[in-house]
């Protein structure tokens, strides 16, 4: 069961979800060539500086909106993540909070892509909302097999059921569906469509200023927590010997999160048509068989 945290923790969560996203942007830029490779701080400062830009009959409203919520859900998202055994809100139904967390940041990138009354973003807001509906379903079925495997919805006995055995080691399509979710669910490397640069410019596409800093900033928020959740469903969470539970959580996201910023340097973005196919003939097939596997395995205890 995780432990109790103080309230103070609320408020340190932001801080430190920022400190992670911050270093996962200085590691992708040092893994990007030549002058390409200018870091994020310079990154912010040029946005900082740069004149506001408004389409014409933009909804400014909605947009901002938009932009907010997709940090927010973030945030809210890691509320049920344990740092060790100790979480800010250890829910009944964690893994159900996060899920809906995820369909909060949906909601964030539609309306950032139909808020500016533009072409190119709104665009951008319905290839999202096509790969949603490709990666959810197996999502949802590799995160709940995850549950089904330690018999609750609370994340901090998802991490108790794995004292002995993590559940990577006998759901290992379960732990591949949800990486490549996690990268589907933060429009992150081969996904990146939704914020891509290609001609529309993806839902960000017309933002500009202290509105795509959050926006961006919300979207590298969003692929930390999504990463760091596989750790508790399935790498044991802050079980490990020598080091305290807290250091093998912090050790073990740290992997998790140099692999998946390595795979958006090395895979190319992959067509939605295509992946949509992925999906529905093969990831979600996959699932539904790790998830019978995992149910034998539980009624045979």
């Amino acid at each position: 069961m995780t432990d109790s945290t103080p309230l103070w923790a609320v408020l340190v969560l932001p801080a430190v979800l920022t400190a992670a996203a911050l270093a996962v942007a200085s590691f992708d830029a040092k893994l990007a060539a030549g002058a390409r490779a200018a870091g994020p701080g310079r990154e912010v400062l040029r946005l900082l500086v740069q004149q506001p830009r408004r389409t014409r009959a933009a909804d400014v409203p909605l947009t901002r909106l938009g932009t907010t919520l997709l940090p927010v859900a973030a945030v809210l998202a890691a509320v049920v993540l344990p740092l060790g055994f100790r979480s800010v809100s250890d829910l009944p139904d964690g893994i159900v909070w996060f899920n809906a967390m995820e369909a909060l940041a949906w909601a964030a990138v539609w309306l950032t892509g139909w808020g500016p009354n533009s072409t190119l973003s709104l665009i951008g807001g319905y290839r999202f909302l096509a790969q949603g509906l490709a990666y959810e379903l197996p999502h949802m079925l590799a995160i709940t097999t995850a549950a089904l495997g330690a018999g609750s919805l609370r994340v901090g006995e998802v991490v108790d059921a794995q004292a002995g055995l993590w559940f990577v080691v006998w759901m290992p399509a379960a732990f591949g569906i949800y990486l490549l979710s996690a990268l589907a669910m933060s429009f992150w490397g081969p996904f990146d469509q939704p914020a891509g640069r290609d001609v529309a410019g993806g839902a960000a596409a017309e933002l500009s200023s202290v509105d795509r800093i959050v926006f961006l900033g919300g979207r590298r928020l969003l692929f930390v927590v999504a990463a760091a959740f596989c750790v508790p469903l399935f790498l044991g969470g802050g079980h490990g010997p020598l080091l305290p539970g807290w250091a093998w959580t912090l050790l073990k996201t740290a992997v998790v999160l140099a692999f998946l910023v390595w795979v958006r340097r090395r895979v190319p973005t992959v067509r939605m048509d295509r992946y949509v196919e992925l999906a529905w003939v093969v990831l979600t097939p996959l699932a539904v068989a790790q998830a019978l596997v995992v149910a034998v395995v539980v009624l045979n205890r």
